[in-house]
């Protein structure tokens, strides 16, 4: 089944013959010892291998058409050390890593080669202590945006770094051609087309993006600058939600962004769907629309998505328990599931992730109804939120802590405990107010993500960091960042997913947890605002981040812990800056100069706020008293 979605393709610069060794030996140079195998590949029916000992080399050259930086990347496995996956550019060494001692297939990249037009650039596979096993190479396109990070943690440095690159090992170069509907029961597909501008967001053995996996990944793209990849697929998501889908947007969308991927799609009436999805892509898409400022966001197609999501899939999703919460029929994921916990066994009618990814995407709507002129449409939807909150707490949730209402299941009984998704959800859109049940809450989340409730995919603990940071617990944020970033190299518990870091959630959300966590970075484009606020752990004296792409510019902005903020603005426009501190300080320096500030309380805390104008090109300094 495909999409209407018109998706177009960019010129294509560079290409790797026969990637896959789908068609033997094509297109690659083989030594002795080297070959083609039907064994254990990773994808497909065939995959390269090269016998233990040296001088053993699978190689191919390739001729760039056109000037550009690129990252190759392989999925390897070898049964022993001293394996080599390098690239040379015109004979010239231009990136070389070492492939890892493991027995199953992990990926490998060589990122940032930069080519000219005629340069010929050379990937090359070298044996090493043991039988060597090679598939999949893929060519990325160097992200449009290069952020860096710098601190006084060594930590942070190296993660940033590190999922910077990865997350950029995931992006298609459009124009592509290749595999459509591949997936564990049809390894090698059926058919090809040429790819979309688009980026791996799901499991990296299928060959496409979902729609829970892209709603989580999209400010991380943004960050890196992959403004076209999250207009492609968030749109390709807003077309397909029409009536015959009872305005469902369908679960994933193959790479050319018009074949839905078949595995989860079987027919109009039979396709994966989770109701939390619809909400959260209007949400990301307003939240895409203040990272970039694109007009594509509250154009006609995407503004009708919004509109018949916050109103006709919640009329045609409210029957089983009219109350105007969006519900799902208890009778699994092809039939429309409550909740993104998908293993619970629980006929949930009602869940607490739907629930605040609904509230969630009423307060999108209202700015994207306010971005378009509509105020009216904005101040009738931010009703609809409150009220919808106002509803939470006084009839839908009760108790708190481990008793807390979490969902309800066919026969109308309410379900407490523990729900992962469906617990944190609510904490982490903020639909719980702010006091006691929320922090006692926080707690038992925390207790039972480390202990006997902890998720065994590494995909679900990538939500907990955005859960602490979004209620200010930094410190339990930045040690669940810990645990992602110290757990990249287990194997994943879905063996052909390989290790947990080849999950591409888990470097996508480490870079917009850095970015949008520690730092508290929040752009308004459209509006010429950015807000900050320090979420920096305690030890962590500074960070500094550079060339956080906002707009037609970019920002610089360093935190010296939670007392001093400093914000560059590389940007064409004037930008306002509200710069927000913790606490009740009654003394606020802008440049060296006092300045006058305001007590706001956000999120049940008191904060300090202080607004600056920052033109372009210049660089403005706020600092507090410790008090």
């Amino acid at each position: 089944m495909s999409s209407p979605n018109g998706c177009s393709v960019g010129p294509l610069f560079l290409a790797v013959a026969n990637p896959g060794f789908e068609q033997g030996e094509q297109g690659w140079v083989w030594d002795d010892g080297t070959g083609v195998a039907t064994g254990d590949p990773h994808t497909g029916r065939r995959h390269a291998y090269l016998d233990a000992g040296p001088e053993r080399q699978v190689r191919q050259v390739v001729t760039a058409a056109g000037k550009g930086m690129y990252d190759v990347s392989a999925w390897i496995a070898a049964g022993g050390p001293r394996g080599v996956f390098l690239v040379r550019v015109n004979g010239a060494p231009a990136g070389e890593v070492a492939v890892a001692d493991r027995a199953f297939y992990s990926r490998h990249t060589v990122s940032r080669v930069a080519l000219r037009k005629g340069d010929r650039m050379e990937i090359v596979f070298a044996s090493g202590g043991a039988r060597v096993k090679v598939d999949d190479v893929m060519l990325s396109p160097a992200a449009p945006a290069d952020p860096r990070v710098s601190s006084s943690d060594p930590v942070l440095v190296e993660m940033f770094a590190w999922a910077k690159r990865k997350a950029n090992s995931w992006v298609h170069l459009a124009g592509t051609v290749g595999p459509l509907n591949v997936d564990e029961r049809q390894p090698s597909g059926s058919g090809t087309a040429a790819y979309a501008p688009s980026y791996w967001a799901g499991y990296a053995h299928r060959s496409g993006y979902y729609a829970r996996d892209t709603a989580h990944q999209v400010v991380g793209a943004q960050i890196l600058g992959l403004n076209e990849e999250n207009k492609t697929m968030l749109g390709s998501f807003a077309v397909s939600a029409v009536a015959a889908h009872a305005y469902y947007p369908v679960w994933a969308y193959n790479f050319d962004a018009r074949t839905y991927l078949s595995i989860d799609y079987h027919s109009a009436d039979s396709f994966v769907r989770e109701v939390p999805a619809p909400f959260e892509l209007v949400e990301k898409a307003e939240q895409a629309y203040r990272w970039s400022g694109d007009a594509f966001y509250t154009d006609d197609t995407m503004w009708d998505f919004c509109r018949h999501v916050t109103v006709e899939f919640v009329e045609e999703h409210d029957r089983l328990k009219p109350n105007g919460v969006a519900e799902g029929t208890g009778r699994g994921i092809f039939e429309g599931a409550a909740s993104y916990n998908e293993g619970s066994g629980e006929q949930l009618v009602e869940a607490g992730d739907a629930f605040a990814s609904q509230y969630r995407a009423y307060l999108a709507a209202s700015s994207l109804a306010s971005a378009r002129g509509e105020d009216g449409q904005a101040a009738r939807y931010a009703y609809r939120a409150a009220e919808l909150r106002k509803y939470f707490h006084h009839s839908w949730v009760a108790n708190q802590g481990a008793a807390m209402t979490r969902g309800y299941d066919l026969s109308g009984a309410p379900l407490s405990g523990w729900g992962k998704e469906n617990s944190w959800f609510m904490p982490m859109k903020r639909l719980l107010l702010p006091g006691p049940r929320n922090d006692a809450y926080l707690d038992y989340i925390d207790e039972m993500a480390g202990g006997a409730g902890k998720p065994v995919n590494i995909e679900a603990i990538t939500y907990l960091p955005d859960t602490f940071f979004a209620n200010d617990r930094d410190q339990q944020a930045w040690k669940w960042m810990r645990h992602v970033y110290d757990h990249r190299d287990d194997r994943h518990p879905v063996a052909a997913q390989g290790i947990n870091g080849d999950y591409p959630e888990v470097a996508f959300t480490l870079v917009s947890q850095t970015v949008e966590g520690l730092m508290g970075f929040r752009p308004d484009a459209p509006r010429a605002r950015v807000t900050t606020r320090s979420h920096l752990p305690r030890g962590m004296d500074w960070v500094r981040t550079d060339r956080i792409p906002v707009g037609d510019g970019y920002f610089d902005l360093r935190h010296d812990g939670t007392h001093r903020s400093q914000l560059t603005n590389g940007t064409s426009k004037v930008y306002v800056w509200q710069a927000r501190f913790p606490g009740g300080h009654h003394a606020v320096r802008t440049d060296g100069r006092p300045h006058e500030s305001e007590r706001k309380t956000l999120h049940g805390n008191v904060h300090t706020c202080v607004n600056v104008r920052v033109p372009p090109g210049g660089t403005a300094t706020v600092e507090v008293d410790r008090a």
